[in-house]
């Protein structure tokens, strides 16, 4: 498997810290669901913590600190067999980022979110083939679970750019 030193470095200091991480969290979740690129689907699994809430000024808005750990499962697509990048490899996925929500806190839209995070990740794909990414979710956070739409992309910097396209339930602690 090819991989950045960066990336490495990274995925090193993250597992080091990552015992830490949910004990100052303000929550954590483990998500799974199935993702698409063009029409073909695979599984996917995550991992993330969320930490505390912080208000935006006076505004009704609020962000937090958001890292996600992922995987998503390579396909055997018989037609890029022979590009450059294939589709057969799985993805280890690693992202840091802010999650936005808007309203006071009793507002019956307040649980909605967009989250977007930049990503360093093992692996290239047809649908992810640069060393980075970038992954942007739309959801909704209930006390213990969440259920969104995620997609994973480099936002065309690098070719091919055809994404990953998802949607992910999770259970929240």
């Amino acid at each position: 498997m090819r991989m950045h030193p960066l990336t490495r470095g990274f995925i090193a200091a993250l597992m080091f810290a990552l015992p830490v991480l949910p004990a100052m969290a303000a929550r954590f979740e483990l998500q799974g669901g199935v993702s698409y690129m063009d029409s073909y689907s695979t599984p996917v699994a995550f991992g993330e913590v969320i930490f505390d809430d912080h208000a935006i000024g006076s505004s009704n808005f609020t962000w937090a600190p958001d890292v996600t750990g992922g995987w998503i499962d390579g396909r055997n697509l018989a037609r890029y067999n022979a590009d450059r990048y294939t589709t057969r490899e799985n993805v280890w996925l690693l992202a840091g980022g802010v999650r936005l929500h808007y309203g006071p806190a009793n507002a019956w839209y307040q649980p909605f979110f967009f989250s977007f995070q930049p990503a360093l990740h093992t692996g290239r794909t047809q649908a992810l083939s640069s060393s980075y990414e970038f992954v942007s979710t739309l959801g909704y956070q209930g006390n213990h679970w969440s259920l969104g739409i995620r997609h994973i992309s480099n936002g065309s910097f690098h070719e091919p750019n055809r994404g990953e396209t998802m949607v992910v339930a999770g259970v929240a602690f």
